[in-house]
């Protein structure tokens, strides 16, 4: 069986090497780069299964890079991690606005870092379970096909979007809490990370468009699909 591939891009050698070593360690194909217009090409040629993100890169920043990989038909669908700094909220914010799957703040632990790794991979990879797909009015989710339609064109989410709007949909008409959904969707919980639900949220609603009511913000405890 081939191992999965994952490029990692960051500027710092120390921390470049510390990350290849641990995800070659974990079983993983490591491809490198120090440069955003470098890494580019890297993963347009490599066509990995993830993308390790530092934003600080010399030449493109990290957050073109996303635009560009998430802009593109080819790449688009490849999953990304980005790495930030520490108390810089905004940026992260502004990550996983322009598309990436989660984000690790530095200085970071290696074993929290391949359990996000793992984590993607398998929303990546994941199937939707024994119902084959789900549909109301012009929303259609495929669970067997991974992507959901609205009117019959294709919505493109990430996988971490379509994992959470697998799991608002088969839970419909039930409230889950951002701690359940950190744990069903990202697949650990950490203190501090909550945000990361509701900007997916927010994110997954400008994508339904005309169904965005459908996912309900229940002050206080989470959020629920009702159609």
């Amino acid at each position: 069986m081939s191992k999965m591939k994952i490029v990692v891009v960051e500027d710092d050698k120390d921390i470049l090497q510390l990350l290849a070593y641990n995800m070659q360690a974990s079983g993983f194909e490591v491809l490198t780069s120090r440069d955003g217009f470098e890494a580019l090409t890297v993963v347009r040629q490599s066509a990995p299964d993830l993308v390790i993100l530092d934003l600080m890169l010399p030449n493109l920043d990290g957050f073109e890079v996303c635009k560009e990989l998430k802009r593109d038909p080819e790449t688009k669908h490849i999953p990304i991690l980005m790495l930030t700094a520490r108390g810089e909220e905004v940026d992260r914010i502004v990550g996983l606005e322009l598309g990436a799957d989660d984000y690790v703040v530095k200085p970071f632990s290696p074993r929290e870092l391949i359990l996000r790794v793992r984590a993607i991979l398998r929303r990546s990879t994941s199937d939707g379970g024994t119902e084959n797909f789900w549909q109301h009015e012009g929303l259609r989710v495929d669970f067997e096909g991974h992507k959901a339609s609205l009117h019959g064109e294709e919505i493109a989410l990430t996988a971490t979007e379509f994992k959470l709007l697998v799991e608002l949909v088969k839970s419909r008409g039930k409230v889950q809490t951002r701690d359940q959904l950190l744990d069903k969707v990202w697949g650990y919980h950490f203190e501090g990370y909550a945000r990361t639900v509701d900007t997916h949220v927010r994110r997954l609603r400008q994508k339904l468009g005309v169904y965005s009511e459908w996912v309900e913000t229940v002050r206080g405890v989470g959020y629920r699909f009702r159609v």
